[in-house]
């Protein structure tokens, strides 16, 4: 468990880790107020962006995996729906206008508090160009594709996915639970 909060976001006063009453698991508890602190998975939601025959990948400029490849995708804000969320960061990392499609891929990451959504669209139009977090964006052919440089597993497992169900066209929602049990990030 992440032990990285030490005061109350009510109060201010410490905290510490504790089985409130009720519960079955280690929470953060305030001290003072008694407020619990629960601590949930992050959620990540990105769009599989295509145009024709070719889906539009962005090259990271920031860690992790600086340098490698993925697709745009980032944190869920508060407020926001996930296929809104999957619009914005293609926007932000790719500065690509998107239609969703719909939901493609859903990954969970227990090891690291996760989950992770990738919507299928298409692209309006070829105007598109790095965002703050990308060093290059590009269209890619399947055969194209840097499998050897992409950043994360669930990318790959999306890009696979994708291709492998365009030779059907039939595109069902893909889902997978990734239990790691080493760190794949050094």
């Amino acid at each position: 468990m992440d032990t990285s909060l030490n005061y109350c976001s009510q109060c201010g006063h410490p905290v510490a880790q504790k089985i409130p009453t009720g519960d079955n698991r280690l929470r953060f508890v305030c001290n003072q107020c008694e407020t619990v602190h629960y601590q949930n998975p992050r959620i990540i939601t990105g769009c599989l962006p295509i145009h024709g025959d070719r889906v539009l990948l962005c090259r990271r400029s920031i860690e992790p995996r600086a340098g490698l490849w993925t697709l745009p995708a980032g944190f869920l804000e508060n407020g926001e729906t996930t296929s809104a969320g999957a619009e914005r960061e293609t926007l932000e990392e790719a500065n690509a206008r998107v239609d969703i499609i719909d939901l493609y891929t859903l990954f969970s990451l227990p090891h690291i508090s996760q989950v992770y959504m990738f919507f299928r669209a298409h692209l309006k139009d070829l105007n598109f160009s790095p965002g703050e977090e990308t060093l290059e964006t590009r269209l890619f052919h399947e055969a194209d594709i840097p499998w050897d440089d992409l950043a994360f597993p669930v990318i790959t497992e999306t890009l696979r996915h994708y291709f492998r169900d365009r030779t059907t066209d039939t595109f069902d929602v893909r889902y997978q639970d990734l239990i790691v049990t080493r760190r794949l990030i050094p």
